[in-house]
């Protein structure tokens, strides 16, 4: 049987980064709570359309509901399509706190719900290639692990992003994916020191942010920037052998944005400019053949997960762990000290 999804909202990131997706897996895109109307009818034009997240959660014959609202929203809606017995998918950041995700993860486990966070970036061709170097053992024991994504967007646009509001800012959202992309490559560090800063002239949120952090001798660095005309490597592993680096981003977001289908051979397939490469201590370069990118595993496994089948693509508390961190990182920039972490991400 066909699983039928509803939509919270259906902006950008509904419409180009889920939509095709869910569809995709063969999910069938019933109903939707926008203001969007005309526009999700002609895109979807067997979608009932609400006006509101209450008449989503009346809509019958539903399985599981998309959150892909304001993140403000999240947990508020999250917690009421869990009340009424949805399985849930939430965009991230999923929680302002890492607090509030666990309650949800809790309240998701009570009612034998699925319950997941959509850090697709966990699918993406360069950090799959990167996964995979480690693995090989080609760089040696590694040392250092540096990532970075720089955009070049020195205008503060009137959106919800760039205003005041619970979990806004960069380091919630470009910071929630390179963290949780560097606790899966090198496990949660002992500590961490970050700075937190808005550059763009008329910024009222954090634009951007600098993390050190250390597991032993391990160092591991994140940033991000908007004013970054000339971005720095996306990804640098650096091992006692040789080192990695990579520049450019996933190509998965503009194909999709381009209305490229999940399912063509091109799609998630970096062009050959962006490839990495391996240099070695003599400094030869070897270019490294990347990974296929491919955000639809992510939906494919949340609907084996529903149909029990499997385990969620990305957990709530596994989320929340990264969401810990992003709160660790506030705080050593507020208060500018470095801060331990236990083996669990906590902190005091």
């Amino acid at each position: 049987m066909t699983l039928r999804v509803g939509f919270s909202g259906f902006g950008a990131a509904g419409r180009f980064l889920h939509a095709p997706l869910v569809e995709a897996a063969g999910m069938e895109i019933a109903a939707v709570a926008t203001s969007r109307a005309a526009e999700v009818s002609a895109l979807h034009p067997g979608a009932t359309i609400v006006s509101g997240f209450e008449a989503l959660l009346d809509v019958p014959g539903l399985d599981l509901i998309v959150v892909v609202t304001p993140n403000a929203l999240h947990v508020p809606q999250v917690e009421a399509a869990l009340e009424a017995g949805y399985h849930v998918v939430v965009d991230k950041p999923a929680t302002p706190t890492r607090a509030e995700g666990e309650a949800l993860a809790d309240l998701a486990e009570a009612r034998d719900l699925k319950l997941s966070v959509y850090h697709n970036r966990r699918w993406d061709s360069d950090f799959l290639t990167a996964r995979r170097v480690l693995s090989e053992g080609r760089l040696g024991e590694l040392r250092g692990l540096r990532m970075h994504w720089d955009r070049f967007r020195p205008q503060v646009l009137d959106r919800w992003r760039d205003r005041p509001a619970v979990a806004s800012g960069n380091l919630y959202d470009l910071g929630s994916h390179l963290i949780d992309q560097a606790l899966l490559l090198v496990g949660m560090p002992d500590w961490l020191q970050a700075d937190v800063f808005a550059q763009r002239p008329g910024g009222v949120t954090d634009d951007g942010f600098e993390i050190l952090m250390a597991r032993g001798d391990l160092r591991i660095s994140l940033g991000v920037t908007l004013i970054g005309a000339t971005p720095r490597d996306r990804f640098r592993l650096e091992g006692l052998n040789a080192a990695y680096r990579k520049t450019g981003l996933d190509v998965q977001e503009d194909q999709l944005r381009a209305g490229v289908s999940p399912f063509d051979p091109a799609f998630g397939i970096e062009p050959e400019s962006q490839w990495g490469e391996i240099v070695d201590g003599e400094g030869a370069r070897n270019p490294v053949r990347p990974e296929r990118g491919r955000w639809l595993s992510f939906y494919e496994k949340m609907r084996e997960a529903i149909r029990g089948q499997g385990e969620v693509p990305v957990t709530m508390r596994s989320a929340a762990r990264t969401i810990g961190v992003i709160e660790a990182a506030h705080a050593s920039a507020r208060d500018g000290r470095r801060i331990a972490l236990d083996a669990e991400g906590r902190w005091q």
